[in-house]
């Protein structure tokens, strides 16, 4: 019910993925920037989903400090937030294995107060 209805997209997915059905959410002229960089390629893009409306696909490296703090306060202004679960330091070797076991929904954030 999304396909045609988004004007950006910013792909943070640092794991080969299908683009195809993201580039579709897409409206005429809407870009979809990649700033996650995936170990291995992401498989091939149908350049119909590009080609008929529009759309781009850009790149970008994440940005310095005065770039990443215009997009701390355009998120923090527009109530954009991420989940995430919050980790002790204790915990680091669980986390690091239930990474590689792909069994995290969230991000993992290290609690620094629980820095020793």
């Amino acid at each position: 019910k999304h396909i045609g209805s988004l004007d950006f997209i910013i792909n943070t997915v640092a794991a080969p993925h299908d683009l195809n059905p993201f580039l579709q959410l897409l409206k005429l002229d809407g870009t979809m920037c990649m700033i996650g960089v995936p170990d291995h390629p992401h498989p091939p893009i149908d350049t119909t989903n590009l080609i008929f409306q529009r759309r781009s696909l850009a790149g970008s490296l994440i940005g310095g400090i005065k770039e990443t703090q215009e997009m701390l306060d355009f998120a923090a202004k527009h109530d954009i937030v991420c989940d995430i679960e919050l980790i002790d330091m204790r915990d680091i070797n669980k986390a690091y294995d239930r990474m590689v076991k792909g069994d995290v929904k969230y991000r993992f954030v290290i609690d620094l107060a629980t820095l020793e």
